[in-house]
């Protein structure tokens, strides 16, 4: 007995679930025939046979394609300073001039210690020389038996003597002539002058950036002095994500443009890519190499990079606002010019850039709905801007064809007692 009535129960349960949700649909289908009933108003555009382009946008700074720090090897005061900020320089040109007084002093000292150790070498030369002799001659009388073996061996030994004593003066000289050419070298480093360039067939001017001292300031070794920059080719150095560095290749052209000349752009190319991404913040850093012959741009300058990534000719492009989605498919409404109702068509689009977007299938031709979709359903009736245009009364007047805001001065009739 008690099976039958939980049996009952759970079937009258279900049979007003069943009832719900048959009134739940009725009630769905009869708000979408009003719907589809009541006309909407709508923006159209041509779907476009043209070209299409996958441009993206980066940032950027520009940098010096080299630049340096030209700082003293020595210690000393700063006797003359010959350029300045924005100066142009060359290769091999002095620059500044430290206080040279005690390195021409050790230059001179350095050249009298050579002086006296060639003279020595000299009277060394010479004492050789008679040991040589003496001993030759004791030799001699040794064979004729009038020098004693005791006398050679003296000969012999001063001999030797004096050889050794040659081979430590022709050190000495050595040693000083290296001395001198170290003196001579501290010597030409109170003059300062720009590094010469590797390649030779490179003979572009380079300018001054910064200046860090002035005339009279006592320096260490590797005070910097001024900084000199390169700027005939700038750097632009931006940071991609990994979404972007996936299309980017080495050679890619860019476009660079930046508030300083707007409406010019400077043409660039890509040189150098990071072969890694940052881990903080997952991007990855890349080098556009810009010729900048008029010396317009400048290091430090914020700069904005076009990089083309595809492109499609003669393909069909319909205006970004006509896309819109349905039950979760991507499509457009088009436009039934017999009926004026809508017909949605579930799309596969390409490239997208900012306006625009490539409809890869199916084929397109006519009217496309850019305003207005989002009230339309497959098959809803519209209402054209032609059709608006003419629903509209004439401008200025009225319903009744009187201008507005002027009153009807007619006499009105008198009511009747």
């Amino acid at each position: 007995m008690k099976k039958i009535l939980v049996i009952v129960i759970v079937l009258a349960g279900l049979s007003l679930l069943g009832w719900q949700i048959y009134q739940k649909v009725v009630a769905s289908q009869k708000g979408n025939s009003k719907r589809l009933a009541v006309k909407v108003a709508v923006e159209v555009k041509p779907v476009e046979t043209a070209s299409i382009r996958d441009v993206h946008e980066f940032t950027g700074t520009l940098y010096p394609r080299s630049q340096f720090v030209v700082a003293p090897k020595i210690a000393g005061r700063l006797k003359k300073l010959m350029f300045d900020i924005g100066d142009k320089v060359d290769p091999e040109q002095l620059i500044a001039v430290l206080d040279d007084e005690e390195y021409i002093q050790q230059v001179d000292q350095a050249k009298a210690e050579l002086e006296v150790s060639r003279a020595n070498l000299e009277e060394k030369q010479n004492s050789l020389e008679i040991s040589g002799r003496e001993y030759e001659r004791t030799v001699v009388l040794r064979h004729k038996k009038i020098a004693s073996v005791s006398e050679l061996d003296t000969a012999e030994s001063n001999y030797k003597n004096q050889e050794a004593k040659l081979k430590v003066a022709r050190s000495q000289v050595v040693q000083n002539e290296a001395a001198l050419k170290v003196a001579q070298v501290r010597l030409s480093y109170t003059q300062i002058k720009v590094p010469p360039k590797e390649n030779k067939e490179n003979n572009e001017y380079q300018l001054i950036g910064e200046r860090f001292v002035h005339e009279g300031a006592m320096l260490a070794a590797n005070t910097p002095i001024v900084s000199i920059l390169d700027i005939h080719n700038l750097i632009a150095v931006m940071h991609v994500i990994e979404r972007d560095y996936s299309k980017i290749r080495l050679g890619m052209k860019a476009s660079v443009a930046t508030d300083a000349f707007p409406g010019k752009t400077f043409s660039g190319e890509i040189i150098r890519m990071a072969p890694l991404l940052k881990e903080k913040s997952r991007e990855a850093r890349i080098e556009i190499e810009i010729a900048n012959k008029e010396i317009l741009l400048k290091p430090g300058m914020f700069v904005r990079v076009q990089l083309e990534f595809a492109r499609k000719e003669n393909t069909t492009v319909v205006p970004l606002d006509a896309l819109t989605k349905r039950e979760g498919r991507q499509g457009v409404f088009m436009v039934e010019k017999q009926t004026n109702k809508t017909r949605f068509v579930p799309v596969k689009t390409g490239i997208i850039n900012g306006t625009r977007v490539e409809i890869l299938n199916p084929p397109l031709a006519g009217l496309v709905i850019t305003l207005g979709h989002h009230l339309l359903e497959d098959g809803a009736a519209i209402i054209l801007p032609a059709e608006k245009q003419q629903s509209r009364p004439p401008k200025g007047k009225d319903q009744k064809g009187s201008p507005p805001g002027k009153k009807d001065k007619r006499p009105k009739p008198e009511a009747k007692s």
